[in-house]
């Protein structure tokens, strides 16, 4: 077709949304940008440095049997002329133009309109919160082929996150009602029913909301809520509790029958007072000098055990009366004999007379023999 022809001679290139001439006769580009805004005015702009402070016209027609129009609302700058507001007659249009520096060309072009949609804002935005989610509602464009776009972000969320649906009705759970959410939303156009170099809308105005109702803001200043314990914690727990009073009652009840089958040994210091911090252990010594206090035992009247030693038995003999003096006799009588000299026995004084394993002792009152 004609209309998609390049008009004057001048080569075009469309990229990302912008049109960018090649070599002009003037030898400098110029770059030109449309964006059809929600099916309804068309906005061309352009920018070169050639022509800076020059007020350069506009002329374009939707149809190729048609004449040459010029631009009938121009967008100022700076008190010269940068881009043109232009009504769109059929969604479906092909838009050929020619920026003039006066009479003389400097670009011109023709392209499909509908390529550079940019769909309107979402209006009316409403939100229904749940106990751990919301639904975001919106009334939907009037035409197809769009994207619906939700996203939130938390104080503790690095990026948006978002969620995208063909109708505004998007539901984002896993929410936790504690937490400040910022939500917004935008409408994108499909790149199969529209192409590459669609724009999406701007971002409705973002609301921020903690427990289902809007607040001004969501600070990082403001206190984090308090994390929700896992159900496993939770549980372990309620049993550590229900266990804990077994626990001590079972070990109250194992001291007490460690009580009753291991007695508690006495303590020999309490039994013998002084035999430690006195005599430092020594029986004898300590038995010598508290024997008035501890009476002595008998064995009891029978036999002695088969594995028991017989017990030395004390003679207690009451002193003969000295005899008499020999005569030299009897001395002489003795060594006629012919046995061997004798030592005359003395006389044992002073108390009994105590005779064991051939040895003869004599006893005072309050005494003992220590073996």
């Amino acid at each position: 077709m004609r209309t998609f022809l390049l008009l004057w001679g001048a080569a075009v290139s469309l990229r990302g949304g912008r049109v960018t001439s090649g070599q002009v006769d003037t030898g400098e580009a110029i770059h030109v940008q449309i964006m059809y805004f929600n099916l309804e005015v068309v906005h061309i702009t352009w920018n070169s440095s050639e022509y800076a402070g020059t007020s350069l016209t506009f002329f374009y027609r939707f149809h190729s049997d048609e004449a040459y129009r010029q631009c009938p609302k121009y967008i100022v700058h700076q008190g010269h002329t940068s881009g043109c507001l232009l009504d769109a007659e059929q969604r479906d249009d092909i838009l050929s133009f020619s920026i003039r520096n006066g009479t003389h060309p400097v670009f011109s072009a023709s392209r499909w309109i509908y390529e550079y949609l940019k769909p309107a804002s979402p209006k009316a935005v409403s939100f229904e919160w749940h106990q751990d989610s919301v639904t975001v509602t919106c009334p939907d464009l009037g035409y197809n082929d769009l994207l619906y776009e939700v996203q939130h972000q938390s104080i503790f969320d690095s990026k948006w996150q978002s969620k995208e649906r063909d109708t505004c009705n998007v539901t984002i759970e896993d929410l936790d009602p504690e937490n400040c959410y910022s939500l917004r939303v935008r409408v994108k156009a499909t790149q199969v029913a529209y192409g590459s170099d669609t724009y999406p809308s701007d971002w409705s105005e973002a609301t921020h909301w903690r427990r289902g109702e809007r607040t001004d803001s969501c600070s990082e200043t403001q206190r984090a809520p308090k994390a929700k314990p896992p159900r496993f914690t939770l549980i372990s727990g309620l049993l550590l509790l229900v266990m804990l009073p077994l626990l001590l009652l079972g070990l109250w009840r194992t001291r007490r029958l460690k009580k009753c089958v291991m007695p508690t040994v006495p303590d020999p210091k309490a039994t013998f007072p002084g035999l430690f911090e006195k005599h430092e252990g020594n029986f004898q010594e300590w038995i010598r000098e508290t024997q008035n206090l501890s009476p002595s035992s008998s064995p009891a009247d029978g036999e002695p055990d088969a594995g028991q030693e017989e017990p030395a038995v004390l003679q207690v003999t009451s002193p003969e009366p000295e005899p008499a003096r020999t005569s030299g006799r009897h001395t002489g009588d003795t060594k006629a004999s012919g046995g061997p000299p004798q030592v005359p026995q003395q006389p044992l004084r002073g108390g009994d007379v105590v005779t064991l394993a051939g040895f003869t002792f004599v006893t005072k009152d309050a005494s003992y023999v220590a073996l």
